[in-house]
């Protein structure tokens, strides 16, 4: 994959200079901002969402693979927090995809939600500089045979492990496909309404229901929808304008902030889905 060093992410910011003394003058100021937020706490947290899908099943420990080699920074590959989606439904009953996550992931996660039921298509990879404080599941809808499977958000509090004060909630989802794409079908009426059930569900009783409680909450996830209308309009932000593979984010009050810095896109090979990275920064004030 490639690298991205501190002059290639400042160029992705929009602030590139052509020439040698442009590229070191870049290079000072990354190294002077790179200092100045160390200063006031900031710490780098990179996210991905990542749809596996059900085609191209040769590929599939690639995209994994690639998902954990997403981004180097300064030549020393990062551990991001992946939300994953589909996953198990394109492998019939190999059950290699949660195999490839815990190899590839490996010692420095905690892999979670892959084995337990409901939640098994939509797991999380946890690096361990986060602790895992709880986690639940919140049911969106119930499936319909031949037509989709039913729909959950997975939840994750945690909690720094060198600041167990700052804490957020990571949520990982995966909406109906075929509501709201333009396509006739004869189940569209009932697509459109378990689609606009989730996002009630994702609304209040995950972002609305953690942001109440004071926590910042960071969210992942394959909406089948673009544009996706905001879900907290006043509070939520987003990673990328447009697309079905999502990453958002709300603020909270417990003293948790977030922001993003720059975003990039991952090729994976797999059911038309790239998958798609916000690198962020996290820090307690």
């Amino acid at each position: 994959m490639e690298a991205i060093t501190r002059r290639r992410a400042l160029g992705l910011g929009g602030a590139a200079l052509a020439g040698t003394a442009g590229t070191l003058a870049a290079a000072e100021r990354a190294d002077a901002a790179n200092t100045a937020e160390a200063a006031a706490g900031w710490q780098r947290l990179v996210v991905i969402t990542a749809n596996i899908g059900r085609k191209n099943m040769g590929q599939r420990e690639r995209a994994i693979r690639d998902v954990r080699h997403a981004v180097t920074i300064d030549g020393r590959l990062t551990t991001p927090l992946v939300g994953w989606q589909e996953i198990g439904e394109g492998d019939g009953s190999d059950n290699q995809e949660p195999r490839w996550i815990n190899q590839y992931f490996g010692s420095a996660y905690r892999n979670i939600f892959e084995e337990e039921g409901r939640a098994r298509r939509v797991p999380m990879s946890i690096p361990k500089a986060y602790d895992i404080v709880d986690r639940r599941v919140t049911f969106a809808h119930g499936g319909k045979a031949g037509v989709s499977p039913h729909r959950v958000i997975t939840e994750a509090v945690l909690a720094r492990a060198d600041d167990p004060r700052a804490r957020f909630v990571f949520a990982n989802t995966h909406y109906v496909a075929g509501a709201f794409n333009g396509t006739a079908d004869p189940h569209e009426a009932w697509r459109d309404d378990m689609w606009e059930r989730h996002f009630r569900k994702h609304r209040d009783e995950v972002l609305g229901y953690w942001r109440a409680r004071g926590f910042p909450v960071i969210w992942t996830g394959d909406v089948n929808r673009s544009p996706m209308p905001l879900l907290l309009p006043n509070y939520e932000k987003r990673a990328f304008a447009r697309g079905i593979d999502q990453i958002g984010w709300v603020p909270g009050t417990n003293g948790t902030q977030l922001r993003l810095r720059w975003t990039k896109v991952v090729p994976m090979h797999v059911d038309g889905h790239d998958a798609r990275v916000a690198v962020m920064q996290i820090r307690r004030v």
